[in-house]
């Protein structure tokens, strides 16, 4: 006992010289940030992704971070950099040796390094834990805080669309508040106008065009999660159920894991991807959960004139009388329940769900969409499975659908600390189809695809950090722009160097070749396409109180016997933390210049609180942006941002409804947020 105690003080006098360092060197929003960077820019097809959900439960747990003296699996699952050997680790340690005094006893952790912990470190605490049993309602209510929070976006220029399409203004405009209580009792609001929404008129009279409301309680004894309102679902690897959002291949091995909690709140303005309804897990037996979850709602779609179902709409955009139409168009009941059994190192879960809608789907199944589902009764059902022994872990999920069947495998293995190692394969059939699920793939569904997966981590010499991977993946059917089966290759390779200095140093290679139609031939010709990304990126700390960051990419597209372009971006930023003044201060400027959209470019940029947006640009211009923050006190915030966009190769940007008369666009964010 007294040797753990020595060692404890010696970890915690060493953490805490690091720490300092550290917090400095990568600041708490720049942690979600750079991971969230990595993954959107590496999404091939370029769609967008909404992150509101994930960047919400992040900015929560910096603005209210986890105990890790009671924090359970489903707490410490929500983090993408953690893996699930890490968290069991992390369980195991405290139940073993009892409530960490600091957060600098992480590094005794078993598999721990360096790097993790300093991204787990804005998010968690330590704080002593009474086990001295109180009634339940004083539980509840222990400690309790609360957050309002408006934004309003304001654009200064006009979208040809307000002319004569739009219903109603410019002005974008969310309101959101939360109630949170001894981490057990959770209670939020929602509601959110897109620009060119109208707000308490024509379809909008009860005033925002959306809104989510959920009411969570969390470990009541055997109840381990109960949730009324909008939620969100995840188990297994989300074959069967992910209505969250999937990390997927990134620079970052511990993405290639689904560690999302099997239940949780649906905070944020992500308009398709929830459940609404009820849903609860109860701890049946000392080693066996057991969860079910009931939703009804209405999705938006296109009806044609027999009454059918022929697409689902995704954007929760209801700007024009077109859209209005496609709001609420089906209702969609959905139920099933989640199995999880889990003794020692063993784990074994079965999911099942069962939706009906009360119009029958039926899209054009032509082309690649030939074997996409049709009807108005779907069922899933998958078998999920996990199992550690010594430095092995493997994981997987079998699933059946209505047609067809997926499965995904993946063996980490650690060889010593920081060295990691995963091999991954996936197999989904070309009729297998799941709504809600989503999972590791390259072609961005749970279907039709072939693929292993080889990544490592490694570092070999002091203050450096390599990762490589590897991915072979094939088409067995036809893909979007792809007329015939095809396969391809994407590697990619990051070497970061990072010392206990005010500086960083970050080298990304990506290599990508797959096949695509040659334009305008109708899939009668495909080429082989090989895309090559560079990025260079450097961080510097001065003093405490300056930290610059320059960000260079260069990418290279070529249609192998057709075409080669070429994109390059350079950005610069400065972020300013004043120290006599609680306000942070940060400006940016880009320029940007590339051959086509194939060759496109992408700038991250700082953003209003619970948001992440990483747009692309392609052409030739140039973009800056100005942001402040100040916290007036421990209840009052602000935020403001202004950015422009300068165009030097065109006199107009965008098209149809969203055309601007203009070379260049700017808009101004705001944002004010009281705790109480």
């Amino acid at each position: 006992m007294r040797k753990t105690r020595l060692l404890r003080y010696i970890v915690v006098v060493n953490m805490l010289l690091i720490t300092a360092v550290n917090n400095a060197q990568i600041p708490v929003v720049s942690v979600v940030e750079d991971m969230l960077e990595d993954i959107s820019v590496n999404n091939y097809d370029g769609e967008e992704i909404d992150w509101s959900s994930i960047i919400n439960d992040l900015y929560e747990k910096i603005e209210q971070p986890i105990n890790l003296n009671s924090a359970t699996l489903d707490d410490l699952k929500i983090f993408p950099f953690l893996t699930p050997q890490q968290i069991e680790n992390i369980l195991a340690y405290i139940y073993i040796h009892g409530q960490m005094q600091s957060t600098s006893e992480l590094m005794l952790v078993e598999d721990m390094d360096r790097n993790t912990i300093e991204y787990l470190l804005p998010f968690v605490q330590t704080k002593p834990v009474d086990n001295v049993h109180q009634p339940l309602l004083k539980t509840l209510l222990k400690n309790p805080k609360q957050e309002l929070t408006t934004r309003f976006d304001i654009p200064l220029y006009k979208r040809k669309g307000y002319e004569d399409r739009y219903l109603g203004p410019a002005l974008y405009q969310s309101l959101r508040y939360s109630f949170r209580s001894a981490e057990r009792l959770y209670l939020g609001f929602i509601g959110e106008k897109d620009e060119g929404e109208p707000f308490a008129a024509l379809h909008n009279k009860k005033g925002y065009d959306y809104y989510s409301i959920y009411l969570l309680i969390k470990n009541i004894g055997v109840l381990k999660t109960l949730l009324i309102g909008n939620y969100q679902l995840s188990f297994g690897q989300g074959l069967v159920l992910n209505s969250g959002f999937n990390l997927g291949k990134s620079a970052y091995l511990n993405t290639t894991f689904n560690n999302a909690p099997s239940i949780k709140k649906h905070s944020s303005t992500d308009e398709y991807n929830y459940f609404q309804g009820v849903a609860t897990t109860i701890a049946v037996h000392n080693y066996v959960d057991v969860s079910a979850f009931y939703s009804h709602r209405r999705l938006d779609g296109s009806i044609n004139e027999w009454g059918e179902l022929t697409s689902i709409y995704k954007t929760g955009l209801h700007r024009t009388e077109k859209e209005h139409l496609k709001q609420r168009a089906v209702n969609m009941q959905l139920a099933g329940a989640h199995i999880n059994s889990h003794v020692n190192n063993v784990r074994f879960g079965v999911t099942g769900i069962y939706y009906v809608m009360n119009k029958s789907y039926q899209p054009m199944l032509t082309g690649y969409r030939k074997y996409q589902i049709n009807g108005n009764r779907f069922y899933n059902f998958g078998i999920d499975y996990a199992w550690r022994y010594r430095d092995f872990f493997l994981s997987g999920e079998t699933a059946k659908g209505k047609k067809g069947y997926s499965t995904i495998n993946r063996l980490h293995y650690e060889l010593v600390n920081n060295y990691r190692f995963v091999l991954l394969h996936r197999y989904y059939s070309h009729d297998y189809w799941g709504m809600y699920s989503n999972s590791f793939s390259e072609g961005g569904a749970v279907q039709n695809e072939n693929g292993w997966y080889l990544g490592a981590e490694l570092s070999p010499i002091k203050y450096f950090n390599l990762f490589a991977s590897l991915d072979l993946f094939s088409f067995p059917w036809m893909k979007y722009r792809i007329s015939r089966p095809s396969q391809g290759i994407d590697t990619q390779w990051r070497l970061t160097y990072h010392p206990r200095l005010p500086l960083n140093i970050e080298v990304h290679y990506r290599f990508k070749k797959r096949d695509r139609d040659a334009s305008g031939t109708q899939g009668a010709t495909t080429l082989i396409t090989q895309q090559h990304r560079l990025r260079l990126k450097a961080n510097y700390l001065l003093n405490q109180l300056f930290q610059f960051r320059t960000t260079v990419d260069y990418n290279q597209f070529t249609e192998v016997g057709a075409k080669t372009s070429h994109g390059f971006r350079m950005t610069q930023s400065l972020a300013i933390n004043m120290k006599r003044i609680p306000l942070h201060l940060y400006f940016q400027m880009s320029y940007f210049n590339t051959g086509d959209y194939d060759s496109r470019v992408y700038i991250t940029e700082r953003q209003m609180l619970y948001a992440f947006y990483t747009p692309s640009f392609y052409g030739h211009g140039g973009r800056w942006m100005a942001y402040a923050r100040c916290d007036f006190n421990k209840q009052w915030m602000a935020m403001i941002k202004m950015a422009q966009t300068i165009y030097f190769d065109r006199a107009m940007i965008g098209s149809g409804h969203d055309l601007i008369s203009s070379y260049q666009k700017a808009d101004v964010q705001m944002l004010l947020c009281v705790k109480f």
